[in-house]
C-alpha cells in the first residue's frame, strides 16, 4: 500500500549508485521501490506504478531505453516520465521521444541533488527539458 507519497522507481545494476539515489530520494520526501536489471523494473512498475522511474541505460536483459519503450507501450504504465542515466553519452532522437516518456538523459557522474531537483519537476507536471544533461559530477 502507498504511503501518499509520490513513489520513484529506481534501476541501476549498480548497487552503490542505486543506494546514493534512493536515500537522496527518500531525505527529500519521496518512497522509493528499486530494482537491479530492466526485467525486475518492468514487473515492478507494473505492480507499484510509480510516478517517476530513474533508470540506468545499460543493464542486464532489457537496457533502459527498451525498459521505457515497453513501459510506454502498456497502458497501466503509459505516461510515467522516466529519466535515463548513462556512462556513454545519449541523446534522445524524435523517435524516441514519441515511443516513451524519457523526459531527461543525466551523463555519469551526475549530482543526486539535481537528480532530485528533476524528480521534483516531474511530480510538479514541469517539464524537463529532453536530453538534458544535470551532471555536475557528484556521483
Amino acid at each position: 500500500m502507498r504511503s501518499g507519497k509520490p513513489l520513484v522507481l529506481v534501476v541501476d545494476d549498480e548497487s552503490h549508485i542505486v543506494h546514493v539515489i534512493q536515500l537522496k530520494l527518500e531525505n527529500a520526501g519521496f518512497d522509493v521501490v528499486t530494482a537491479r536489471d530492466g526485467e525486475e523494473a518492468l514487473a515492478l512498475a507494473t505492480s507499484a506504478r510509480p510516478d517517476v522511474v530513474i533508470t540506468d541505460m545499460q543493464m542486464p536483459y532489457i537496457d533502459g531505453q527498451e525498459l521505457c519503450k515497453r513501459l510506454e507501450a502498456d497502458t497501466t504504465t503509459r505516461g510515467i516520465p522516466a529519466i535515463i542515466i548513462t556512462a556513454h553519452g545519449f541523446a534522445l532522437t524524435d523517435v524516441d521521444r514519441e515511443l516513451t516518456s524519457i523526459q531527461a538523459v543525466v551523463n555519469k557522474p551526475f549530482s543526486p541533488r539535481e537528480l532530485v531537483t528533476n524528480v521534483q519537476a516531474m511530480i510538479a507536471g514541469k517539464t524537463v527539458a529532453a536530453g538534458a544533461n544535470t551532471g555536475d559530477n557528484n556521483a
